[in-house]
């Protein structure tokens, strides 16, 4: 090779390896990860392991900004620009109210939901085969319906049901449809619900005092994350005062929780990483559909149950998906 054939090689390598390490670089995907609820191992993990069965390595081709409300629905306009200034290329959200401050703060940012109820009636999508816009993602449910199927499930476990305490967070925005679904399956049961409104950790042990004036004879939490974070007192709260209850999440059982009916959190933070993966890949959030569980799991605390003096029929427990002894 010539001397001038070679200057122009190495100078022609020279200007290009900035482009290419630059290039290198843009393969880094920045995704937030904003919670509603306060940090959860088992969600997480769960979500970092779906991104790692799609080729992404926390560190080496993805990094994840996480931000935790912790139950404090103010906070989440703040956090959710924080990630929008952040500039990362995708975030993932838990529920609606999540959801709803990242529709507000970003129109180009694309947003994955994974816990929104219904994301139609609560302007989150204009349809689930459709989305239309920058938000997409997994439903708890079909609907609110999950709520009124609570109910039915402590009035199969506690024969003697009359009264029924629902705690519900009034600062989260499903509160509304979710107490109407259960008082219409309250009347639709011949059961007598009020609700019991905590905004906060402090108004928990006014609300059980209050319950237990009312003579409630159990209880119902509506699906909340602030009361998922402060799902151990809940427990021992309900415990102490004798109502059993009926909880969103398997987590509540695990905490000592009588028992619970809905979707698997890890596996709905699992699929989530599907569709950071598609985003990545050029797919665009308005036109990958709204995906609905298939499956929900009863879970129950005979340990609970036994404390509390209730006997759960053989029949009830080979319901369940998971039994605590």
């Amino acid at each position: 090779m010539r001397r001038r054939e070679f200057i122009v090689l190495v100078g022609a390598a020279a200007i290009s390896w900035p482009v290419a390490a630059r290039a290198q670089s843009a393969t880094v995907a920045r995704v937030g990860f904003l919670r509603q609820a306060g940090p959860d191992d088992r969600q997480f993990d769960a979500f970092r392991g779906g991104l790692r069965a799609a080729g992404y390595t926390e560190g080496q081709n993805i990094v994840i900004e996480q931000r935790y409300a912790a139950g404090a629905y103010d906070r989440l306009p703040g956090l959710a620009m924080e990630l929008v200034r952040s500039n990362v290329e995708i975030i993932v959200v838990d529920g609606t109210a999540a959801a709803k401050a990242c529709k507000d703060a970003t129109t180009t940012i694309p947003v994955v939901f994974t816990l929104a109820v219904d994301p139609v009636a609560d302007g989150l999508a204009a349809s689930f085969a459709h989305p239309g816009g920058n938000l997409t993602g997994l439903t708890m449910g079909t609907s609110y319906d999950l709520a009124g199927k609570r109910l039915e499930l402590l009035k199969d476990m506690v024969g003697t049901l009359s009264r029924v305490a629902v705690l519900s967070n009034p600062s989260n925005p499903p509160h509304v449809r979710y107490l109407r679904e259960t008082e219409r399956v309250a009347t639709a049961l011949g059961l007598n619900v009020r609700a019991f409104e905590v905004r906060g950790p402090d108004d928990l042990p006014g609300a059980f005092a209050a319950m237990v004036d009312w003579r409630a004879d159990g209880l119902v939490t509506l699906t909340d994350g602030m009361l998922f974070t402060q799902r151990v007192r809940v427990t021992e709260l309900a415990l102490k005062s004798k109502r059993p209850g009926v909880y969103p999440e398997a987590e509540f059982v695990a905490a000592g929780g009588l028992a619970s009916y809905g979707p698997n959190l890890p596996d709905l933070f699992r699929q989530a990483a599907s569709y950071v993966d598609k985003i990545l890949k050029g797919a665009k959030p308005a036109e990958l559909p709204v995906e609905q569980p298939s499956k929900f799991d009863l879970a129950i605390n005979l340990k609970t149950a036994k404390t509390l003096g209730l006997t759960i029929s053989r029949e009830f427990q080979l319901r369940a998906d998971q039994v605590i002894d």
